[in-house]
């Protein structure tokens, strides 16, 4: 998703994922849950024609963007031309250094993503926490809910997992199709994402961490003894005081992290 401006014409092209906001009263809404302030490192990706671009310029006074389709970047420049310093960058975001970009700096980032992406790109953003003060980003709403929910309902997965171990995703309102142009064929939300200042928990090893999850939610229906019979033995379930006979949706992040943290069995380690 894009932002869109009432100026310029530009049609939307479907291999960006571009859906331009255009609702004055919804990127007001935007603007207010960013805060942005000046003299703060703000990054906004995929600013498309300037329509959240230009508000939140406005009340930095200095903006860098991200934007990958280089046809709409004379329309974003005209747009912004007197509300303050924009630096547009650009290139595909997945493929940036975002530690490069800090350059020393904590990133406050926002943008509407191309829901296409929303998920490599979280994890690519995720890779640079360290550098990250907070994120505040417009999502398909399914992606959202999976983002923020809570163990035990239909929405709590890997993604919800995976997040949990390096960030807080807040939930913070809805967006409908109309207030996009053209209008997408799913709702959207507005989420807050948070890196930890600290590890919630300890996961030594991150890959034998993802793993577990990828296999755990892999095969949901199945008990966690079936579906990590190659990660987790009984021993290991034993000094989790994890039932094996529970299935993945029932286990908290700090759980799945315990089990990372067992000796992987005989043959997986062989």
């Amino acid at each position: 998703m894009t932002a869109y401006s009432t100026g310029p014409r530009h049609q939307a092209r479907k291999r960006f994922g571009q859906h331009f906001l255009h609702d004055r009263n919804v990127i007001a809404r935007i603007v207010d849950a960013i805060g942005p302030k000046p003299g703060e490192a703000l990054v906004e990706i995929g600013p498309g024609l300037g329509a959240l671009t230009r508000p939140v310029l406005e009340r930095a006074r200095s903006l860098e963007t991200i934007e990958l389709d280089r046809d709409v970047i004379p329309h974003l420049t005209a747009a912004c031309a007197d509300a303050g310093t924009l630096v547009v960058h650009s290139g595909d975001i997945l493929e940036m250094d975002i530690r490069a970009l800090a350059a020393g700096r904590r990133l406050r980032i926002c943008g509407n993503l191309p829901y296409n992406i929303s998920t490599p790109l979280l994890f690519h953003l995720l890779e640079a926490r360290d550098v990250i003060q907070d994120m505040t980003f417009m999502l398909q709403k399914e992606v959202v809910l999976r983002m923020a929910a809570q163990p035990d309902t239909s929405d709590y997965g890997r993604l919800t997992v995976m997040l949990a171990a390096y960030c807080e995703s807040t939930r913070l309102f809805d967006v409908g199709p109309g207030a996009f142009k053209p209008p997408p064929k799913v709702d959207s939300s507005i989420v807050r994402v948070v890196p930890h200042a600290h590890a919630p928990f300890a996961i030594p090893d991150p890959a034998r961490f993802a793993g577990i999850v990828s296999a755990a939610f892999g095969q949901r229906r199945k008990t966690l003894r079936n579906s990590l019979s190659k990660w987790v033995d009984a021993d290991g379930f034993s000094a989790c005081a994890i039932d094996p006979q529970r299935r993945a949706e029932t286990l908290s992040p700090a759980e799945f992290a315990a089990l990372a943290r067992t000796t992987p069995p005989a043959q997986a380690a062989t």
